[in-house]
């Protein structure tokens, strides 16, 4: 049986204050539908309880007193059924109130000083401990013993070593983490303590998600119904342009048939919720999630009527955008050839992104845990940036590989003085690391020399060091290209990577025109994202770009380009793609 999420949707959460619980639900509904949404998402319970809860380790919301039938949740499901709105409930089980956390100390995060974790009157518990373990299992039936809830979103589901004001408050040290986890528990997070941790919440993700089935969708990490990536801004955090395609397709391409919804925050930052987002950043969010898969959702505190940012419009059209295109939606799954690993050196791996997408090679990412779960039969080239050794299996196509990945050399120089002033032949520099490797291979190395004064800047010496070298089906960059292109950003770098893993899609459109392939219901699809207002930490108005001309698959008779509404003639394999503002989506057929 097909279930409702397996389906395209779109989702609008409303992230309630205790002070909302008398909002006026027929407006807000007007609101959704006109935005183009079919989900809401809905505060239900967890710290405070918009229903009339009988449970005694729950809180009501005082403020339902403002409501006739004292009940937010009851009044929003009849309300949103008679229009064909779905709703799901926001839980957040991750605070206890003080009257509670006294009655069960043993429910809460300890740290390892022994101090309990306390923000604006609330007490943080720990996933190890009853309350998630035992408890949350009794709010959700309740729940749903009185409401048709289509599914339910768990806030906040950590071990919560850092709060709100992201205070680190170190390792949890409870009686249940102290019983789970086996040895001593450290104070500072380590390997063991990390696995621990991951264990701990894929158990209960995976218990949540076997007690609802049947009943409602759980929307949460890897092992839910639907995954969850939140899209989002920060203050103090480097951007990085493309945060919401990497994390989709990292989830559609380790499970393409599960669902994914991004869900987008329309504020600035957590301390700054009556800040709405920049119009042109959040637009980013919600083309970047469906031109991979992703189901669009908008994220609000409060209710439209309280909150109206900026942002809300931009937001609506696209969300509507992908309602009225849900035929080219459904199904929709990864088609690149080329697949981009990612590991723990974030430099590299954006910086090879950035080289691919420039290119216009179209590519998948997967986490590097993820590689055992992967069929890579379907790429044609793999790419491993700076792992260390891998096991692809009985992969046999391309490989190209960066840093340290499947070398073992005899002499490494990895800081920033080692490999200073070193030159592969061409004049290509040597930035992050260089592995020296007993291989005959291509760009052989040149001794490093003065670089000042002037008058001493001589004695290079060509040296028996390869900066690429060939082994079979494999292309070895004994360096970091990656994050050298990442830092510096010199074409050099950007094409002698590229070069080895491929021609990308024949196109006279220019770099700033990301292009990224799936496959859906409709056919094979096209997103053509307009990357031209990617500046210094934050995106200025795209400038149009086009037209101009790309080629299609071989077969493909009928290319329909959806934002120009046009029908576009396939010649010799062809098209002349209208001018991209935004973005533009073309489906072969």
């Amino acid at each position: 049986m097909t279930m409702w999420w397996q389906d395209p949707f779109r989702m609008f959460q409303t992230n309630l204050r205790e002070i909302d619980a008398g909002l006026d639900i027929e407006a807000v509904l007007d609101y959704l539908e006109d935005f183009g949404a079919d989900t809401w998402l809905l505060s239900v319970g967890g710290i405070l309880s918009n229903y009339p809860t009988d449970l005694d380790f729950q809180t009501r919301n005082p403020y339902l007193s403002e409501r006739p039938s004292g009940d937010l949740v009851g009044d929003a499901v009849e309300a949103a059924a008679r229009r064909g709105i779905r709703v799901l409930g926001r839980m957040d089980f991750s605070k206890i109130d003080h009257r509670r956390a006294e009655a069960h100390p043993d429910w809460c995060f300890v740290g390892p000083t022994g101090e309990r974790q306390v923000y604006n009157g609330l007490t943080s518990v720990c996933p190890s401990g009853e309350y998630y373990q035992v408890k949350l299992f009794e709010v959700l039936d309740e729940v749903l013993d009185r409401y048709p809830l289509a599914g339910f979103f768990c806030n906040w589901m950590s071990f919560n070593e850092v709060d709100y004001s992201r205070v680190y408050h170190g390792v949890c040290h409870c009686v249940g983490c102290r019983q789970r986890y086996d040895g001593t528990l450290p104070d500072d997070p380590d390997a063991g303590w990390r696995a621990f941790t991951k264990h701990v919440l894929d158990d209960l993700t995976g218990r949540i998600r076997e007690h609802l089935e049947g009943r409602a969708a759980l929307v949460l990490g890897d092992r839910a119904d639907i995954v969850f990536h939140e899209a989002n801004n920060a203050v103090g955090r480097r951007l990085w342009h493309h945060r919401t395609s990497e994390n989709v397709s990292a989830a559609k391409t380790y499970r393409p048939e599960v669902p994914v919804l991004t869900n987008s925050v329309a504020f600035v930052d957590m301390p700054y919720r009556l800040a709405g987002e920049d119009p042109r950043h959040f637009a980013q969010y919600l083309v970047q999630a469906i031109a991979r898969g992703a189901n669009p959702s908008t994220y609000i505190m409060g209710t439209p009527a309280t909150t109206p940012y900026a942002c809300l419009e931009i937001a609506g059209q696209l969300t509507r955008f992908h309602r009225d295109h849900a035929d080219v939606y459904r199904d929709l799954v990864p088609a690149a050839r080329t697949l981009l690993v990612r590991g723990e050196s974030r430099a590299e791996f954006e910086g090879l992104y950035l080289a691919l997408l420039q290119r216009h090679v179209p590519f998948d990412v997967l986490p590097a845990e993820r590689l055992p779960d992967v069929d890579l039969g379907r790429y044609q080239v793999v790419v491993l940036p700076d792992l260390g050794p891998v096991d692809l299996g009985e992969y046999d196509g391309k490989v190209v590989a960066t840093g340290v990945t499947e070398l073992n050399p005899i002499a490494s120089y990895e800081t920033e003085a080692a490999t200073r002033g070193l030159h592969l032949e061409g004049g290509v520099p040597v930035i992050g690391a260089f592995h020296v490797v007993e291989a005959a291979g291509e760009l052989q190395a040149y001794s490093r020399a003065p670089y000042g004064p002037p008058e001493k800047c001589h004695g290079h010496e060509l040296l028996p060091h390869p900066g690429m070298v060939r082994q079979g089906n494999k292309v070895l960059f004994p360096w970091t290209i990656g994050r050298a292109y990442r830092e510096v950003g010199l074409t050099v770098h950007r094409d002698l990577f590229v070069d080895q893993v491929g021609e990308g899609l024949a196109t006279e459109l220019p770099e700033q025109v990301e292009v990224v392939v799936g496959r859906s219901a409709a056919g094979y699809v096209v997103h053509l994202l307009n990357r031209s207002g990617d500046t210094d930490q934050r995106f200025a108005p795209p400038l149009p770009i086009g037209p101009g001309r790309l080629r299609v698959p071989d077969g493909v008779q009928e290319v329909h380009a959806l934002n120009a509404g046009e029908r576009l003639p396939v010649d010799d394999g062809w098209v002349h793609v209208p001018e991209i503002g935004l973005f533009e989506v073309l489906v072969c057929a």
